[in-house]
């Protein structure tokens, strides 16, 4: 699996624990889906992603998303 399919996964299955919370405990758990959803525009628009770049130093394989080095050779 590569850094792109565990991005991915993780976001939605953070999605699913927060709504889960949500209906279960509070409300207030709908925070981290907010949370996730503006982290997953703005790495749309920026192509930066922390989650990524943790994975990436992990040792996971990089994917065609989110690359494990910039174009001038150097690890992000």
């Amino acid at each position: 699996m590569n850094v792109d399919r565990l991005v991915l996964a993780l976001a939605g299955s953070l999605v699913l624990l927060s709504a889960a919370l949500a209906a279960l405990a509070s409300p207030w758990w709908l925070l981290l889906t907010a949370f996730v959803g503006v982290n997953l525009l703005q790495s749309s628009l920026t192509g930066f992603c922390p989650a990524a770049v943790v994975l990436g130093r992990l040792g996971v394989p990089a994917g065609c998303a989110f690359p494990s080095r910039r174009q001038d050779g150097q690890p992000v």
